[in-house]
């Protein structure tokens, strides 16, 4: 059997900058097993696989993301490359791309300059003490955290943007947490934060943009701030930016996205 695959680098206007994502649009779901080596073969982040749904359905696709590890409950990067292909390989020609998800409904629409909209959850956060093999795996850790239980991730808040950008965690302690992840973040010099995202123990020692994590870091940057349109930059090597906003339970993130890659899968 013959599958299209492509490949679109997300949160950026150029290639070789943002996040890359593999994208499947699947005529029926595969097995699990089948996806999951598919995205370890990728070998990318997030390889993003979905379905059309019947038009009487309340969305239009259901999706799924899958690390070369582990199948996850929510990614931004993937799902907005996904919409990036539904858009421009794909015919659609409505204002708007409706998911289902693990994590819920989720949307993708295109703004007027061009950018592409996710409409995402707003994710609750608990703050608690910091784990300690948070603080032997990262020595600039505060003593206190914030978990985020519907994303299985912890998230720490850093003096600013020179210390997130410095940061070496030791990912093989990092690893021992197995399919939480750490968000660092700080107040931005050029924009309002900026974060970076770490999570080995799914098979992802540095994710170079994460959407998703914007879900924690939004709502939690906006109270800080008190403004609820921010601007972020995600300071990994490859690098990305996003445009925010804050909507009572939702979360808008904003981002471009480069075109890179088509081509077949063939599965015996």
């Amino acid at each position: 059997m013959t599958y299209p695959i492509y490949q679109v680098d997300a949160f950026t206007s150029e290639i070789f900058g943002g996040n890359p994502a593999a994208v499947m649009p699947l005529e029926q779901w595969l097995s699990d097993n089948v996806m999951l080596s598919l995205a370890m073969e990728n070998n990318l982040s997030e390889t993003a696989f979905f379905v059309r749904l019947p038009e009487e359905d309340e969305a239009d696709f259901h999706i799924r993301w899958f690390t070369p590890g582990i199948e996850v409950p929510l990614c931004g990067h993937a799902t907005l490359a996904s919409g990036w292909v539904i858009f421009n390989k794909l015919g659609w020609d409505r204002e708007q791309i409706r998911f289902r998800s693990k994590s819920g409904p989720l949307s993708v629409k295109k703004a007027n300059d061009g950018w592409l909209v996710l409409d995402f959850p707003n994710l609750a956060f608990e703050k608690q003490p910091t784990p300690a093999l948070i603080r032997e795996a990262l020595e600039s850790a505060p003593e206190t955290a914030f978990y985020v239980p519907n994303d299985t991730n912890y998230m720490v808040v850093l003096d600013d943007e020179t210390a997130v950008q410095a940061a070496q965690p030791d990912i093989r302690k990092l690893k021992q947490l197995g399919n939480q992840g750490l968000i660092i973040t700080a107040p931005g010099t050029d924009c309002d934060f900026v974060s970076r995202y770490f999570a080995p123990g799914a098979g992802i020692d540095e994710d170079p943009v994460t959407g998703s994590i914007h879900s924690v870091l939004v709502p939690y940057w906006a109270e800080k701030l008190g403004k609820n349109r921010l601007e972020a930059r995600q300071v990994s090597a490859r690098g990305g930016v996003l445009r925010c906003e804050l909507k009572g339970d939702r979360v808008d993130i904003a981002g471009q996205a480069a075109f890179y890659l088509e081509g077949s899968v063939h599965l015996p």
